[in-house]
């Protein structure tokens, strides 16, 4: 992946450079706008991540150009003005995100792999298997980089296993997926497609077979033991060289604050130069400007490192610098006090936020509104640990300014604002009228059982205190989300002799107002399913009659019923068993004794994502 990060402060390409070279993207590096400009027309980069302050030429400007050059790249838009109409004119002009400095090199990091997911999904999505690759946004098909010609019911056949590597077809479903509803071909149709398709690719050089037949059932992607084996081992790797690298991103940090402080003397120096030349009848004005440069720096860079209230001390610096006028004791007075607050800040330990096991990260958009900084600030980015996309308002005012740029997932809201008017539970009433679908999560310092009372009647999620730790409010948070993405029209079918279980796992999914079917008599199945039409279908593998995998085989071969996604829930713990779960088109695998919040985690986050690929397919 190809990054053109286009950025005049060192300290920010440093960091920036160090990162996202952890994660192996190649990163090209413009000083001003203009070189910056240039270079993403003259060359192809997968994410160009613009400052906005930029020598020559802005930010704002070179993203407007682009997009009426039709440039297709994703854009980040980086600034250290953290108001409503910059993020408004950044989007207008094209941006794809926008962040503020000081900002967390995980919730950057995290914004940057998002930007490139998305650039890939709507560019262009490859499908391989050994030397063999399909593009479905080309319709390209080559092996060994040789191109392939196949027919459209060839490609279509070709495509189809390759996106359901575990799927069994039959015939019959084949032909509803891949002949238009005009046509009426006999299964044998099938059959000779499949040969053909065999065929070119024997000619063109691939010696094993692609396809399986599974005899009495239909065909699907041949995979054998080991080559399954293997892939889950690279997923794996995958895995723990992900958290390496995000633990190499925190020791750079770690590395590269320590660079920072010992860098500091000199801005000090020319902050104190400005001090006196402030207190002087006539300031020179060059020391003024280099210090106000100094104090733009420190606010962009601080936070990055780890010290928020920092970069908040820096910013105040850079404004009184800004406005300091010929008569400028006062100034020269309230900027000594400053560098003393800033020195005794970062005498203190670097912030770090709580990062959150696995089972609870998401990636949901999360509108905190609350006008205590300090506060918002620490939670942001603890938020932005657990996978949080994190907006924050002062007031209700914004809050509605930011609702209608991007809609959150999920709202936490205070209920008194200092310098507004406007009360929170006003607020609420408004989100409950016009936006119910979005959970609202009080959280204040008011614990007052009215308040409690009112609060609930106008439609609030939850009720929080502001004593709670940060860890506490995002579970909380988390909770009310999937809650809320799970209607109680959402039904599950579970298939189990043991009545133990069947009440256990029943008693577990119904308080998250899941419609729950418990069937021990593995022959009542088909009719249960019918008459019930779930939405997830939970089998165990041991059953008299039919045994789990059998059923679920049953259910892949019915062209209604094959999209529905099945968890298998055994004490089973057998790679053959395993192989044979995923083979049959299992989508998920949970052992028994039953851990309650990984059964829970599961089904929910099954249930959305069979949610999503609904609305994909809609759209298309």
């Amino acid at each position: 992946m190809k990054i053109l990060l286009v950025q005049d402060d060192e300290h920010t390409i440093s960091l920036l450079l160090e990162a996202l070279s952890t994660f192996n993207y190649q990163i090209k590096i413009a000083k001003d706008g203009q070189t910056g400009l240039e270079l993403a027309k003259t060359f192809n980069y997968d994410l160009l991540i613009l400052d906005v302050m930029l020598p020559i030429l802005d930010g704002i400007k070179i993203c407007r150009q682009l997009r009426q050059d039709r440039y297709q790249s994703p854009i980040l838009m980086l600034t250290d003005k953290e108001d409503t109409n910059m993020r408004v004119t950044s989007l207008e002009a094209g941006a794809d995100d926008y962040i503020v400095k000081p900002f967390d090199v995980s919730e950057l990091m995290a914004r940057i792999r998002a930007l490139l997911r998305r650039s890939r999904a709507i560019l262009t999505t490859v499908l391989t298997w050994e030397k063999l690759q399909l593009d479905t946004n080309t319709k390209e098909v080559n092996y060994a980089h040789q191109r392939l010609h196949l027919t459209p019911k060839e490609y279509g056949l070709l495509e189809i296993f390759l996106q359901n590597p575990h799927r069994i077809f039959s015939r019959s479903v084949l032909l509803d997926r891949i002949w238009s509803s005009g046509e009426f071909p006999g299964e044998e149709a099938v059959t000779t497609q499949i040969k053909g398709l065999r065929q070119k690719l024997k000619a063109i050089g691939m010696t094993a077979d692609l396809i399986e037949t599974v005899y009495g059932l239909g065909y699907r992607l041949k995979q054998e033991e080991k080559s399954t084996l293997h892939i889950q081992t690279i997923s794996s790797s995958d895995l723990v060289k992900k958290r390496q690298a995000e633990a190499n991103i925190m020791a750079i940090v770690a590395e590269m604050r320590e660079e920072l402080l010992k860098s500091l003397g000199e801005k000090f120096q020319v902050l104190e130069l400005a001090i006196v030349q402030l207190a002087s009848v006539i300031p020179e004005e060059q020391i003024i400007q280099q210090a106000q440069m100094e104090a733009h720096r420190l606010a962009g860079s601080l936070g990055c490192y780890g010290y928020p209230e920092g970069s908040k001390i820096a910013r105040e610096m850079e404004y009184l610098l800004e406005k300091h006028t010929l008569s400028s004791q006062d100034t020269s007075v309230q900027l000594a006090e400053l560098v003393k607050l800033l020195k005794q800040t970062l005498q203190q330990q670097p912030f770090s936020p709580v990062t959150p096991q696995p089972s609870t990260m998401t990636s949901a958009r999360l509108l905190i509104i609350d006008d205590d900084r300090v506060l918002t600030e620490r939670l942001r980015l603890e938020a932005v640990a657990w996978g949080f996309h994190v907006e924050v308002a002062a007031n209700p005012k914004t809050a509605r300014t930011l609702i209608a740029l991007n809609c959150p997932d999920v709202v936490l809201l205070d209920l008194s604002f200092a310098d507004d008017n406007e009360s929170g539970l006003t607020f609420l009433a408004e989100l409950s009228q016009n936006q119910p679908e979005i959970p609202v999560l009080v959280f204040t310092s008011n614990n007052q059982l009215s308040k409690r009372i009112e609060a609930a009647r106008l439609g609030a999620h939850s009720f929080l205190q502001k004593t709670m730790s940060g860890a506490e409010v995002l579970t909380a948070v988390h909770t009310a989300l999937n809650q809320n993405t799970i209607t109680t029209n959402t039904k599950i079918l579970i298939v189990d002799d043991d009545l133990t279980i069947l009440n256990q796992v029943s008693s577990l999914l119904s308080p998250w107002g899941l419609q729950v079917t418990t069937l021990s008599s593995p022959q009542k199945f088909w009719e249960v399913l019918e008459s019930t039409r779930p939405e997830l279908l939970i089998l165990d593998i041991e059953m008299p009659y039919f045994n789990g995998i059998e059923i679920c085989q049953a259910v892949r071969n019915d062209h209604l019923w094959s999209p529905l996604p099945v968890l298998f829930l055994s004490a089973h713990t057998d790679i053959e068993i395993l192989y044979q779960v995923y083979a049959v088109g299992g989508d998920d695998y949970i052992k028994k004794p039953i851990v309650e919040p990984e059964l829970i985690s599961r089904v929910l986050n099954r249930l959305e994502r069979s949610r999503l690929r609904q609305k994909l397919e809609n759209k298309h």
